[in-house]
């Protein structure tokens, strides 16, 4: 058994990254299925503290005078507080350092660090923090709203005009970067302003970083939900043979590789249209009516 990478470590210990025993897989959202789920803000202290971050930020994210202070206290406390969170800030700003003190090109000169709404907030604030540079709020709306430590009994400024200014852009999850394409980079340069660099935490390989580059934006990502993470998980012992085959599998062939588990467990989708749990059963309803596995055929 090989000793686990230390934020490998973090996603398992927070259950920001869960994968499903050998028998069973998640539903998400739009009806499909997948042998695993990730909810990367949980690596901030884990479910509960993440959960309530995330209800502050909603309560709060139109208060540009309380949001930033305030902010920056819950995610300066969780830093201090917890290993698994520490962890993750410290790599993703000792990644943006050595950029910087090795003279990466322009991809290492940017005036601040940005977040986007909400869940970017967990890692950026406090990347900003580490780094001693303000935070650039990005807003859904398109709106930008900039927080300087410096000056933070004002608030956060409203942002109209960035003259020429970048940001290095510091996001929890990247998946098919359609929020980089549709909202973060576009609300930059429509203010004369740009993205010098893109860095996540968690790039789930289904071609985000190859949207976000085409965008023009050197972008990378702390840990890639491929096969190697899954030896990982499998040498240290934290997944077992066949839960190390279904992500495999799902990873080179996520429709195949789904529609087989169907087939092989009829029951599944029977169980969740009976059963109790809400979420489950219209997810599953989804699925069936969208033929989604072409199970039809």
């Amino acid at each position: 058994m090989t000793q686990t990478p230390p934020l490998v470590s973090a996603l398992i210990d927070t259950q920001a990254l869960q994968v499903a025993p050998g028998d069973e897989v998640f539903w998400y959202t739009s009806g499909t299925v997948g042998p695993y789920y990730i909810n990367t803000h949980y690596l901030y202290g884990g479910q509960q503290p993440a959960q309530e971050l995330l209800e502050f930020i909603d309560e709060t994210k139109d208060d540009p005078h309380k949001l930033p202070q305030a902010l920056y206290n819950r995610v300066t406390k969780m830093y201090d507080a917890d290993p698994s969170y520490r962890v993750v800030i410290d790599a993703l700003a000792g990644q943006i350092a050595e950029q910087i003190d090795g003279g990466d090109g322009a991809s290492a000169k940017f005036d601040w660090v940005s977040g986007g709404e909400r869940r970017d907030w967990f890692f950026s604030v406090a990347v900003a923090a580490r780094l001693d540079r303000p935070h650039l709020y990005l807003f859904k709306d398109l709106r930008l709203a900039l927080w300087d430590r410096a000056r933070s009994k004002e608030g956060a400024e409203p942002i109209e005009d960035l003259k020429g200014s970048s940001t290095l852009h510091v996001a929890d999850l990247v998946t098919e970067a359609s929020s980089y394409s549709r909202m973060w980079v576009p609300a930059l340069r429509q203010r004369n302003g740009d993205m010098a660099r893109a860095l996540n935490v968690v790039d789930r390989a289904q071609g985000g970083i190859e949207v976000i580059e085409a965008l023009g934006v050197s972008a990378s990502a702390l840990l890639r939900v491929d096969e190697g993470l899954f030896k990982i998980l499998f040498d240290g012992g934290l997944i077992d043979s066949e839960q190390h085959q279904r992500l495999v599998a799902y990873f080179r062939d996520p429709h195949g590789a789904m529609r087989q588990f169907l087939i092989d467990h009829p029951e599944f989708v029977e169980g969740a249209l009976r059963g109790s749990d809400p979420r489950a059963a219209e997810r599953a309803r989804l699925l069936v009516e969208g033929d989604l596995y072409d199970m039809g055929k």
